[in-house]
């Protein structure tokens, strides 16, 4: 029976080892008392990172009756999870603390979340992916909400819960569409069926429109962004660090193994769809961010822009437009995270830096950590020789290959527009005199913030400088959807 349904646990090997080191910390947590209880979030990072090695070397294209692939595609975004996942662990533990929400079911929680992602990366069947899903999605509604003394908090998860719950069922009568024309819930299976039956069939139309729109709530394509300001601005910063790389990046491994992969034989009757997505979030993040003032809002903003940007690589279905898409995730996880880190060791020190006029003078005060946080700026505004530049440039150029000439342009309008809340943040720090409200002092316990501020940095420099090493990595990656 087992050889039948080809079960192979090596396929989930990720998986297994997340879960074990998640029930390793809930059992410590039952354990341990007061300050023990710090040992926590060191387990977690540990099990992170061990679980890094393990998906680069596992490589089962198909088990569990063709609902796993865990294949080269797959591993590459496992390990963009646990890479997100580690760094925002470092900055939770003292921040965690600080906010008085140092509570050890905050760390397993974490881990289930990125086994939820890992699950999605690599799911075959919309059975599978739905768990991995679900699994995600509880577990950042409970982490968002995790400051429960906190208004912004509790309001920020209920609108994610309820839009969640919506985006839930918006995506079953999709995948139940794709079943009644299919037969069955495989990506395979309805890969076949769309390639041998009609392309214009009423229940295939519907259910690629619902699943689309089921994802668009995820990677929070304009106009199904509206939980995404307010969950980023009441969540604990660490987790919207997190929330921003992970949910994004889990969603968009959906997006290009299915749509891409199993169904890019119907890519004309889809691209419309994307195309409309893509140019309105572009506009809609980018424009609204310029008026913002609160700083975790603007990236909320800027994460919507990045996300329309990404989706052009989706449109362009080969080589050049996937591998760029996997080359932009990564090059956003470290530059979000290197922003987010300095937001959080800003807030963990002097309570403020929830508004961008919080950072005056910060150059004067802190000139090392205004150089990292105007770098990570930069990167995000894609100007060189950062990796958001090179990340831009691939998908812009895979567009303009492909003959997306008009969302080409609308991606360059929108990179400029998005250049004003940038340098509004920069001018702050470097043309702004601080005052005794926004002094910046230095406080014990920021090791580990400065730490995972000088990987997120170097990261950004050495993927914008070295562009071919990890390009290369990107093309490998995506071979097994283009096959």
């Amino acid at each position: 029976m087992t050889n039948l349904l080809n079960i192979n646990y090596y396929a989930v090997a990720p998986e297994l080892v997340l879960i074990g080191f998640a029930f390793l910390v809930l059992i410590l947590d039952l354990l341990l008392k007061g300050r023990d209880k710090a040992v926590l979030g060191y387990v977690t990072a540990f099990g992170l990172l061990v679980s890094i090695p393990v998906s680069y070397f596992t490589n089962e294209p198909v088990s569990f009756s063709g609902m796993v692939a865990a294949d080269s595609f797959s591993a590459f975004f496992n390990i963009v999870f646990c890479v997100a996942a580690f760094l925002t662990t470092l900055i939770s533990m003292d921040y965690m603390k600080k906010a008085k929400a140092d509570r050890g079911e905050y760390y397993y929680i974490t881990l289930f979340a990125v086994i939820g992602m890992m699950l999605m990366a690599s799911a075959n069947d919309f059975v599978n992916l739905y768990a991995g899903l679900e699994l995600m999605a509880l577990s950042f509604y409970v982490l968002v909400a995790f400051k429960i003394n906190d208004n912004k908090s509790v309001e920020g998860a209920l609108k994610y819960f309820v839009l969640g719950a919506l985006s839930s069922g918006i995506l079953l009568y999709g995948i139940s569409f794709l079943y009644g024309y299919a037969g069955s819930t495989n990506f395979a299976e309805i890969a076949r069926a769309a390639s041998a039956g009609s392309s214009q069939n009423m229940f295939l139309i519907l259910g690629v429109c619902l699943t689309v729109a089921g994802f668009a709530f995820k990677v929070a394509l304009f106009p199904f962004h509206l939980w995404s300001p307010d969950a980023y601005e009441g969540a604990p910063t660490p987790v919207t660090a997190l929330l921003s790389v992970g949910s994004k990046a889990a969603a968009f491994a959906v997006f290009l193994r299915f749509f891409a992969g199993s169904l890019a034989v119907l890519q004309p009757h889809w691209a419309m769809l994307i195309w409309v997505f893509s140019a309105a979030t572009m506009l809609y993040g980018s424009v609204v961010g310029v008026s913002q003032k609160n700083i975790v809002r603007m990236l909320a903003y800027s994460s919507i822009a990045h996300a329309g940007i990404i989706l052009i690589g989706l449109l362009v279905t080969n080589d050049k437009g996937s591998s760029g898409v996997l080359y932009y995730l990564l090059v956003y996880a470290f530059m979000n995270i290197g922003a987010f880190s300095v937001i959080t060791l800003f807030v963990r020190n002097n309570g403020k830096g929830a508004n961008i006029c919080d950072y005056k003078g910060l150059a004067s005060k802190r000139p090392w950590l205004a150089f990292f946080m105007a770098l990570f700026m930069v990167s995000l505004a894609g100007i060189p020789p950062t990796g958001g530049f090179t990340a831009k440039f691939f998908i812009l150029a895979s567009a303009v290959n492909s003959r997306y000439y008009l969302l080409a342009g609308i991606a360059v309008v929108s990179t400029v527009i998005s250049l004003f809340f940038y340098a509004k943040v920069i001018f702050y720090m470097y043309m702004k005199e601080a005052d005794d409200a926004s002094v910046f002092t230095a406080s014990p316990g920021a090791a580990l913030y400065n730490v995972v501020i000088v990987i997120s940095a170097v990261a950004t420099v050495l993927i914008g400088i070295f562009p071919s090493v990890f390009m290369d990595m990107a093309v490998q990656a995506v071979k097994p959807l283009l096959m």
